[in-house]
């Protein structure tokens, strides 16, 4: 299907705003995929906070240009996966994605303007979502400042236990006098 001039620009302009919000970019080439699947995939990429686009490659390299993302050519058919808000999770659907299909085959991506391996990929995908991330830096962050108050209050309460123990003392042998 050809596209005017007008409508190629209006894309373009689209692709660089995805660009431009993503935090990460995953490439993923098809074959043979129904809209049922796509759709489908969409979806789980917009649970996992992204957006999933068809892309005409060379519309794509032209946005990428502009951008600044240096980026090898685009061949075949290619799903883009742009991550907005989790860069782990939207990795993580497309490595589930593409485990034992012959349907799909991930090619890569880009993340801080610059290409990533099918390996880097799979690195994010194995990360912990980004809540667990966050109560685990929480928990490092809070640890030192717990471990600092106990330090603080123990020898006060030490000093307590001493009390409690001598006024339990003079309660069970009364001194006379």
């Amino acid at each position: 299907m050809a596209f005017s001039k007008k409508q190629k620009n209006a894309m373009l302009k689209s692709y660089e705003k995805w660009l431009q919000q993503s935090q990460a970019v995953f490439i993923l080439e098809y074959t043979k995929m129904s809209m049922k699947d796509v759709d489908s995939l969409r979806g789980k990429v917009r649970e996992a906070g992204g957006q999933l686009h068809v892309v005409k490659n060379t519309l794509m390299s032209l946005a990428l240009n502009h951008t600044g993302i240096d980026h090898e050519t685009l061949e075949g058919t290619s799903l883009m996966a742009f991550a907005i808000n989790d860069v782990p999770a939207v990795a993580k659907v497309f490595l589930e994605v593409t485990k034992n299909s012959e349907v799909y085959h991930l090619k890569g991506g880009y993340m801080d303007g610059k290409a990533i391996q099918n390996s880097s990929v799979r690195m994010l995908a194995e990360l912990p979502p980004l809540p667990v991330m966050r109560s685990q830096l929480l928990g490092l962050l809070q640890a030192p400042a717990g471990k600092l108050v106990r330090t603080i209050v123990e020898p006060a309460r030490s000093l307590a236990y001493v009390f409690k123990a001598y006024s339990q003392a003079e309660e069970a042998f009364p001194t006379a006098g």
